[in-house]
């Protein structure tokens, strides 16, 4: 992948820029940011650390959005102060410039600017979703992997659903190393376990930016994971669903695929109350 364009140079923009710089996993990266020379000043500091932490990632910093144009993926992160462009018009904006790109949300609030994007905009939703919901997925698994004393690395395990209110893990398909979660944890932790995953809402920009990294990764073919997401709904059911977390693979094209794991009645009836208008 040749260049990632990160519109928003604050907390989180900046997280995600030296992430995805000291992984190597595009030649380049820019930043942009209307907030004077902030974008300009952190990209220079990541890249004055590229000797000392190994990385060749090319960066640079703007004021001016059609820095994005002929960028594979647009990341939209947070600004450095607020503007009086609002998220939705900075949103199509960014279409204008980057008409094929695909477009990463990596905010906690995303969620309702991925809906509108694709429902008044009209960008297709393969290429427009939110990855804050695998920063709440990564929570889960280490609240998973303490609850039987393990690693969360051996932990595989996801969440769907609108949050904070509306959040649903899956437990019957979540495993760690290779065992049902349901084996090794009984009913009255997982309902602690599960309250537990909606008290982490919202994230943090570090773990936040290791979510949209871990994304960019998956669009790559740097890694095969799923990655759970913020999705539109598709057409057949636009009129009656609303964007929600759900467990996607990743391509060049945005998402290939939405991967639903195996719910109980119970679970896929609170998803279904999540999702509908």
């Amino acid at each position: 992948m040749h260049q990632v364009a990160i519109v928003g140079a604050g907390e989180l923009g900046g997280a995600i820029a030296h992430l995805l710089a000291r992984r190597d996993i595009v030649r380049a990266i820019a930043l942009v940011d209307e907030a004077g020379r902030v974008a300009a000043g952190q990209a220079l500091d990541i890249a004055q650390a590229a000797p000392i932490e190994g990385f060749a990632t090319q960066l640079t910093g703007s004021t001016d959005l059609s820095t994005v144009a002929g960028a594979a993926v647009v990341v939209i992160a947070d600004r450095v102060a607020g503007g009086e462009e609002d998220a939705l018009t900075r949103l199509r904006h960014v279409t204008q410039f980057a008409s094929s790109a695909v477009i990463l949300c990596a905010g906690a609030t995303a969620r309702e600017l991925v809906d509108r994007g694709v429902r008044e905009l009209k960008i297709p939703r393969a290429r427009l979703f939110g990855s804050a919901p695998d920063a709440l997925a990564s929570g889960a698994r280490a609240l998973a992997a303490l609850a039987v004393d393990g690693s969360p690395r051996d932990v595989a395990i996801t969440v769907l659903g609108v949050p904070p209110d509306h959040i649903v893990v899956p437990w019957e398909d979540a495993t760690v190393g290779g065992f049902a979660i349901t084996r090794l944890v009984d009913e009255p932790t997982r309902r602690r376990l599960s309250a537990k995953v909606h008290a982490m809402w919202p994230p943090g920009p570090h773990a936040l930016a290791a979510a949209a990294v871990k994304a960019i990764e998956s669009i790559a073919g740097r890694q095969r994971q799923t990655v759970s997401c913020f999705v539109a709904p598709d057409e057949a059911t636009a009129g009656r669903r609303r964007t929600a977390a759900m467990p996607v693979r990743l391509g060049p094209v945005g998402i290939v695929d939405v991967v639903l794991p195996s719910l109980t009645v119970v679970e896929q009836v609170q998803l279904d109350n999540a999702m509908m208008l």
